[in-house]
C-alpha cells in the first residue's frame, strides 16, 4: 500500500470520525432541548390563549429557547433574558431594581413574563392593541424580546453586533435554517423566536381556577374565599386587574415614586411614551397570576410584600396630583386585608417552569 494510499485512508477514517462526533454532539444538544409540541393552555387559561391569534411554533420555541437563556447575547457574555427573568420566580426576579452587564442599573423592576401570550380584557372599540414594559413603548411581542438587548443598561448588544455574533455560531446554522428556511440570522428570526418562547409561558391551574371554574369546593381556604369576593367588591381591585389575567392592560397612577418636598416623580412613566399629561406617573397594570412568588412589588420594586401592597390600596394610594381617580380608602380590617393577600397567593399557578439548557450551539 503506498504512502498516499495510506494518507487517504487516514483522510477518510478521520472524515468519518468527525462526523460521527458532529452526530453525536447534535444528538446529546437536541436531546437537551427537543422539539417539543406546544404545550396546551393551563385550566382556566384556555381563553386566554386563544385570544392572542397567534399560535407559537415549536421549531421556534426550540430556538427561542436556547436564544433565551444564552449569555453571548450580551456585549460581555455574562448575562442572558434568564439573568433577569427567572423561571423559579415568575420569570422575574427577588431584587428591585435590574442589573445589567458591567453592574449596570435599571430603574424599574423586572416584569414578569408569563402569560403575554393572551390579550387583555380592553374592548375593541377602545384597544390600542398591545403593549408591553411598565411605559408600553413597546407595540408586539416581537418588538419587547428584542430591546433588552440592545439596551444599555441590560445587556448592552446592538443588534447588528448580536446578529454577526449569532452568524459567527456554526452550531446555530442549522437550527435557523430547520427553523426559517435558511441560515441567515437577523434581528427579526431572534425576535421571533424569543417571542415564541415567551409565548408558551402560560401560567394557570391555580388554587382560584380549581375553585372558580372546576367546581373544586376545597381548593380555596376559607380566608381566600372571602378575599375572592373583597378583590371584587369591596376592594375595588377587579376595576383595573380584570380578566383572566388580572389585568385590564392600561395605565394608572397610585403614587409610587412620588415626592412630596420636590413634587416630582422619580420616573414620570407611561408619560414619557404617550407624551400626555393625565399619564404622569402612570405605570401598567401587571398580571397577578403568581403574584406571590414575585415580590418585591410595583415598578419600582419599592413594596417587599403583598400585605404592604394591600395596605397601600387600603389607604387610597399616595396622594399626588394625578393620581387616578379609581383609587381612594377602602376601610378594610386587619382581617379583610389578610383575606385579600390569600386570595392573592391561590393565584400561583402551573405551567410555565422551565429550567435552563445545559448546552448551546457551538
Amino acid at each position: 500500500m503506498t504512502t498516499r494510499i495510506r494518507a487517504a485512508i487516514l483522510v477518510a477514517c478521520l472524515a468519518t470520525l468527525a462526523g460521527a462526533c458532529a452526530d453525536s454532539a447534535s444528538a446529546r444538544l437536541e436531546a437537551d432541548n427537543p422539539i417539543r409540541p406546544v404545550a396546551a393552555a393551563p385550566f382556566g387559561m384556555e381563553g386566554f390563549v386563544a385570544s392572542a391569534g397567534a399560535t407559537a411554533d415549536p421549531a421556534r420555541v426550540r430556538l427561542g429557547r436556547w436564544l433565551f437563556y444564552d449569555t453571548r447575547l450580551s456585549a460581555d457574555r455574562t448575562v442572558s433574558c434568564a439573568t433577569c427573568h427567572r423561571p423559579d420566580y415568575a420569570f422575574s426576579e427577588p431584587t428591585p431594581i435590574a442589573i445589567g452587564v458591567g453592574g449596570a442599573r435599571g430603574k424599574r423592576r423586572t416584569p414578569s413574563l408569563i402569560n403575554l401570550a393572551g390579550r387583555t380584557v380592553l374592548t375593541p372599540a377602545d384597544d390600542p392593541g398591545p403593549m408591553f414594559f411598565w411605559d408600553g413603548r413597546a407595540t408586539s411581542l416581537e418588538a419587547q424580546v428584542v430591546m433588552p438587548i440592545a439596551d444599555r443598561a441590560e445587556m448592552a448588544l446592538d443588534h447588528a453586533d448580536m446578529v454577526a455574533r449569532l452568524a459567527d455560531i456554526p452550531g446555530y446554522r442549522p437550527y435557523f435554517t430547520q427553523t426559517f428556511g435558511t441560515a441567515d440570522v437577523t434581528t427579526a428570526r431572534v425576535a421571533s423566536a424569543l417571542a415564541d418562547y415567551v409565548r408558551t409561558r402560560v401560567s394557570g391551574n391555580a388554587p382560584f381556577d380549581r375553585g372558580a371554574y372546576g367546581g373544586d369546593g376545597r381548593a380555596l381556604s376559607l380566608s381566600a374565599q372571602r378575599g375572592r369576593d373583597l378583590f371584587a367588591f369591596k376592594g375595588r381591585c377587579a376595576l383595573c386587574h380584570a380578566g383572566p389575567n388580572f389585568s385590564d392592560g392600561r395605565f394608572y397612577n397610585v403614587g409610587i415614586g412620588w415626592n412630596a418636598a420636590t413634587q416630582q416623580f422619580a420616573d414620570v412613566g407611561r408619560m414619557a411614551v404617550s407624551h400626555l399629561p393625565r399619564d404622569h406617573g402612570a405605570f401598567k397594570v401587571p398580571g397577578l397570576r403568581d403574584v406571590a412568588r414575585r415580590p418585591p412589588y410595583m415598578h419600582d420594586g419599592s413594596i417587599p410584600t403583598l400585605r404592604e401592597v394591600v395596605n397601600l390600596y387600603n389607604r387610597g394610594g399616595i396622594p399626588n396630583p394625578w393620581l387616578s381617580q379609581r383609587l381612594g380608602p377602602l376601610g378594610l380590617s386587619e382581617t379583610e386585608v389578610n383575606d385579600l393577600v390569600a386570595f392573592l397567593q391561590s393565584l400561583s399557578g402551573e405551567g410555565y417552569e422551565d429550567r435552563a439548557p445545559t448546552l448551546f450551539p457551538k
